[in-house]
């Protein structure tokens, strides 16, 4: 059984940022824009793979409903494509999760288990784990944090992309990724396969304050945090720390561009302009993973202001 809607996901462009010529003219920064995916967000890619392996392997046969936990990006593609599946979702989600991404995983069907915001991404999946060892007849556990579909999704697909795309522009491999952790699938997969094609390529992780955090993305600072089981971490040759603020006000200098996206790709693009201000580096790419719509209820847009309009002119 497949659908249309896994079809369509990946084969999304590669732009070019003009953000970068700020810290450093001599540098060329690329990104693939992830919000065209059906789902819009890049977590269509390996949650398709994953949900197409469980309906391979039989796991959810019987009618168990697939169970995962999720910040949001990854809960709306789970619910969109159980959707056209006809596969039953569990969703646990924190309830810092903005209301955009939860009214889209219910308009899809999906249940939601919405757990204190305060506990933080590691509480909702410890509950997503107590559930699935509770009722393993009535789940299966997709576990988008040990499933190595997932890596593997971003090691074919966005990786592969991405060489094809510089390639055809000319540019071989990048020196430098961005990425940052949040399952560790993107980091792991488009990282391993860049090395292979080039071996000094540097894997630069992007990390969030503990607090208030960017949405989807994981700390990885205090001893009691869970490191995902395909993070490879041998990958990261440097971590970047990225605030908030910092985030959100590249995403505002983003849209003055026209590139309209949410924070983790503000992140993103944040360290990448910090990497290349010293100034090394000819070319560095990233993923924007998701739009900026989902974020409006956040009130990261608020207050925010691009150019002026241009003055109207006669006939116009």
């Amino acid at each position: 059984m497949d659908s249309p809607l896994i079809a369509a996901i990946g084969h999304t462009p590669l732009l070019e940022l003009a953000v970068i010529r700020e810290a450093a003219p001599r540098t060329r920064l690329f990104a693939k824009l992830e919000s065209v995916n059906p789902g819009g967000s890049i977590k269509d890619r390996p949650v398709a793979r994953m949900l197409r392996g469980g309906l391979a392997s039989g796991k959810l046969a019987g009618g168990r409903r697939l169970l995962d936990s999720s910040s949001g990006n990854a809960g709306i593609s789970y619910a969109m494509l159980g959707a056209a599946l006809g596969v039953p979702v569990t969703l646990v989600v924190p309830g810092n999760a903005s209301a955009e991404r939860l009214d889209r995983i219910r308009a899809c069907g999906a249940e939601l288990i919405i757990t204190d915001p305060v506990e933080g991404y590691d509480f909702a999946l410890r509950e997503a784990r107590r559930l699935a060892t509770d009722h393993p007849d009535r789940y299966w556990y997709c576990d988008q944090y040990s499933n190595a579909d997932n890596w593997r999704a971003h090691y074919d697909g966005t990786a592969g992309e991405l060489l094809a795309q510089l390639a055809a522009l000319g540019i071989g491999p990048p020196e430098v990724l961005v990425a940052g952790v949040g399952t560790g699938g993107t980091l792991t997969g488009v990282g391993r396969r860049l090395k292979e094609s080039r071996r000094d390529t540097r894997v630069v992780a992007a990390i969030p304050d503990p607090f208030p955090g960017i949405e989807g993305l994981k700390p990885l600072g205090a001893p009691d945090d869970i490191v995902p089981a395909i993070l490879d971490e041998s990958l990261i040759d440097e971590r970047v720390r990225v605030g908030l603020d910092d985030a959100v006000a590249m995403c505002r200098r983003l849209a003055g561009e026209g590139v309209f996206v949410g924070p983790s790709s503000g992140a993103f693009v944040h360290a990448a302009c910090e990497i290349a201000a010293r100034g090394a580096f000819a070319s560095i790419v990233t993923v924007l993973p998701d739009g900026g719509e989902r974020y409006v209820s956040t009130g990261m847009w608020h207050g925010a202001q691009g150019a002026d309009p241009p003055a109207s002119r006669a006939g116009g």
